[in-house]
């Protein structure tokens, strides 16, 4: 299959992808403890990766409490920033664009990851059924059950949306082209979104509107830091992962797409469900979000190089995001291009893979 569409360039807030090859977000922890700095291994990694139309950067934590994974990097810090700055110099050294995925795990996390050993923070006091990665005795990963979180209080949101603010500005310093949200796969912003994890009864929960209302003052402090056409955001409508089911909350999607399109932010990234075991979106689904949202939409979950190019040549797509085959081929796009074989992923090197009693998923 010939790639027309997947290799032309397009046009996504203020930058221009040369194709439109994404690398999906992807955790490595593989970052420095303490300090959750990235290290050299980083700048090669990525500048490795720099064919591709966009890179998103791995999960980084806004503050020390969004902390969810042993090994995460962080943006809060000026350590941090400095080390973050030779990563996205080599990227734009190598021609290509780098996001950073702003992160806060909520109550997928653990104490031993907490500030003085704190609960994890959350919507409400619900333990999520899944696990994380906590450092070992001897320097190791081990997976165990995410801790019991406690609810937020009210007075934390203003908290929380200066450390986003925060973190935007850190971004923008350490050389990152945009920054991208992450409001998907069950971490805090989707924990608010979705009535499993959410049974709060002030204005951040009960109605749509209101579990909807943390995800966009997140988005409209992201974008009062930066501008609207720096900033994306990644959903996974009526997905299932890290404990919560979407499955069924079509409503809360449309709502939410329609008012992310009011704020004709840079992108809107969908995590589709059926890469972690959900139901494949439907052809009326994807139509009906195309109409809704007319800005850039990047798909992601499971594909391959003829599999992005219907999506996008049927509309229902601008880009695709790639996580899996990005980790095993480093010079993905040109490999699509060119029709060359792939290397097959290895589980072993993914996301916490190696870690004692690590059998789930991983994550993209």
């Amino acid at each position: 299959m010939s790639f027309d569409k997947l290799f032309t360039p397009l046009k996504v807030g203020a930058v221009t992808l040369k194709n439109r090859v994404v690398m999906a977000p992807l955790t490595r922890l593989r970052n420095t403890e303490p300090g959750d700095a990235p290290t050299a291994l980083a700048v090669d990694y990525y500048r490795q990766r720099a064919s591709g139309g966009l890179l998103i950067a791995e999960g980084t934590h806004i503050s020390p409490t969004a902390k969810g994974y042993a090994g995460a990097p962080g943006i809060y810090s000026e350590e941090q920033v400095r080390a973050w700055q030779p990563v996205t110099a080599g990227v734009h050294q190598a021609g290509g664009l780098i996001a950073l995925q702003l992160w806060h795990t909520g109550r997928i996390s653990h104490r031993s990851l907490q500030p003085d050993n704190d609960a994890p923070l959350a919507p409400s006091a619900i333990r999520a059924d899944s696990n994380t990665n906590v450092r070992t005795a001897d320097g190791g990963l081990a997976r165990v059950p995410c801790d019991e979180p406690r609810a937020m209080e009210v007075s934390e949101i203003e908290d929380l949306l200066e450390d986003y603010r925060r973190a935007t500005d850190n971004a923008r310093r350490a050389g990152f082209d945009l920054v991208e949200i992450h409001a998907a796969h069950g971490y805090l912003l989707q924990q608010f979104l979705s009535p499993q994890s959410n049974l709060r009864t002030d204005a951040y929960g009960g109605s749509i509107e209101n579990r909807a209302r943390l995800v966009l003052e997140v988005v409209d402090a992201v974008v009062g830091e930066w501008s609207a056409d720096r900033v994306g955001i990644r959903i996974s409508p009526l997905g299932i992962f890290n404990g919560l089911s979407d499955v069924g909350q079509e409503e809360m999607a449309h709502y939410l797409v329609k008012e992310l399109a009011r704020r004709k932010l840079a992108f809107l990234h969908i995590s589709e469900p059926d890469w972690a075991g959900g139901p494949a979106l439907t052809e009326a689904f994807r139509q009906a979000v195309r109409a809704e949202y007319p800005g850039v939409i990047i798909a992601a979950g499971g594909y391959d190089g003829d599999k992005a190019e219907a999506v996008i040549a049927k509309g229902y797509a601008d880009a695709v995001a790639f996580g899996r085959s990005y980790i095993a081929n480093p010079d993905l796009a040109e490999r699509l291009q060119q029709g060359a074989a792939l290397n097959q992923p290895d589980l072993a090197t993914f996301y916490g893979g190696g870690a004692k009693g690590y059998t789930d998923y991983p994550t993209l």
